[in-house]
């Protein structure tokens, strides 16, 4: 049996088995008698979380990657369940220092001529690679990220076969066509395990918001970087967990923050940085935001930027909806194309909601994980046959992480003026502190 074929048995096998072991101590809850049920739905709930813990503990690459993602996505999974795998968002399997030092040395020879001493233990760890925390002969800090050697062979044997992705996704998503979906997502899970593709994207990220008020992105040590090796400026700041308990009108600022971040690098640089997880934000003085991990990035043409803009216009500025309708039967997102414009305008509604009216909205976890439950709802009409081209595979993210991320915040804030002023075909004036705040950057900045 091929490696490939051994390890998706074995996540197969383990997902399985997670899920039947989960079936089996719902049924036991069920058959217990109600003076009882409590006590042992609480038991039934801590003994998945720690089944779920155990199974992933040592597991690497895509599966750690989709339980970082299940973690934060639905804020209303148990909360012993969402603690078990949110604990892969910084802190997932790691390894030996040996290792990694043997990967840097390889790669970057004279590597201590520059740095002066690196950390044994890592900050941070993720799906396919570490994070050590070192300093420069000159003095200054610098975040060393390393790829695992296994690395390429595990997202390769996860990623090899585009049909293998689609019949996964099309457990999640039965009534679409996933093999666009699936198309898009190898390429993009595959770009990041070359580590100058991310030192590229992050120092683009880094120079357009150079001295921006409120959003910092490290920048790069070019010196230091190869394919399995990315040295970057090191942030000092506190964890998405921490900021939680602020008061609420710091996690407002927040939350705009994050909004603007998404959007204008949308709008003005066609980029979108589609892992928004918790793990990837550092919060610092002053009310700015570090904005981490750039390895899975979408560069999107001007011809697809204007698609999206045209759809806002439709669905959101004009209300239009036999346009709107027209748009997506155009791209593809509607494979039939004689449905009735407002059941697609109602389907697709939920995803503008946010920015539909100029008003004061709050993003609350009921109202995310809602839209996530809108996302895999295949009992709408339009459901059947909607398909996910290439150009939204990443950009659904938006959707799923940024909103997600503002609703653990609570974020309320008129979302739609603040939109106004990042759309270019609005291109309205600030209305808000953070945005008068930006106006001096921006003309430092103008549009790509």
């Amino acid at each position: 049996m091929g490696f490939n074929v051994r390890r998706l048995y074995r996540s197969s096998s383990m997902i399985l088995g997670l899920a039947t072991r989960n079936a089996l101590r719902r049924l036991r809850v069920r058959l217990t008698p109600a003076s009882g049920r409590e006590v042992a739905l609480r038991n039934a709930r801590i003994a998945t979380a720690t089944d779920v813990r155990a199974q992933f503990a040592n597991t690497r690459g895509l599966m750690t990657k989709l339980a970082q993602m299940a973690g934060y996505l639905d804020a209303e999974v148990e909360p012993d369940l969402r603690a078990a795998l949110a604990s892969f968002q910084r802190d997932a399997p790691t390894m030996e220092f040996t290792l990694a030092e043997a990967t840097i040395l390889a790669e970057i020879p004279d590597f201590y001529r520059l740095v002066k001493e690196i950390d044994p233990v890592p900050v941070a760890s993720a799906s396919i690679g570490q994070v050590h925390r070192g300093r420069l002969r000159s003095g200054e800090e610098i975040a060393i990220k390393v790829q695992f050697p296994d690395a390429a062979a595990l997202i390769g044997a996860d990623l090899d076969n585009a049909g293998l992705v689609a019949g996964a996704l099309k457990l999640l998503f039965p009534s679409m066509a996933t093999s666009e979906m699936a198309d898009e997502l190898v390429l993009r899970l595959g770009e990041e395990l070359d580590y100058t593709n991310e030192a590229r994207r992050t120092q683009t990220f880094a120079d357009y918001y150079q001295d921006h008020p409120f959003i910092v992105v490290p920048r790069v040590n070019f010196a230091l970087s190869s394919p399995h090796v990315l040295v970057t400026q090191y942030l000092h700041g506190r964890s998405f967990q921490e900021v939680l308990s602020e008061p609420q009108s710091v996690r407002d600022a927040y939350g705009e923050v994050l909004f603007r971040f998404v959007f204008r690098s949308l709008y003005r640089l066609r980029l979108f940085n589609g892992d928004p997880h918790p793990g990837n934000y550092l919060f610092l003085e002053g009310g700015r935001i570090g904005f981490l991990d750039f390895g899975f990035t979408k560069e999107f043409t001007q011809a697809e930027i204007e698609l999206f803009e045209s759809m806002i216009q439709a669905m959101v500025l004009d209300r239009d909806k036999p346009r709107f309708a027209k748009i997506v039967y155009a791209v593809g997102l509607v494979t039939k194309d004689d449905l009735d414009p407002d059941a697609i305008a109602d389907f697709f509604r939920d995803f503008y909601d946010i920015v539909a009216d100029d008003r004061v909205f709050e993003v609350t976890s009921a109202y995310a994980s809602a839209l996530l439950r809108h996302t895999f709802d295949h009992s709408h009409p339009v459901a059947k046959y909607l398909n996910v081209p290439r150009a939204f595979v990443v950009l659904q993210r938006i959707n799923l992480g940024l909103y997600a991320l503002l609703g653990y915040l609570g974020a309320t804030a008129n979302w739609h003026a603040i939109a106004s002023e990042i759309w270019p075909f609005v291109a309205a004036p600030p209305t808000t502190p953070i945005g008068e705040a930006e106006q001096p950057w921006l003309q430092r900045h103008p549009p790509q």
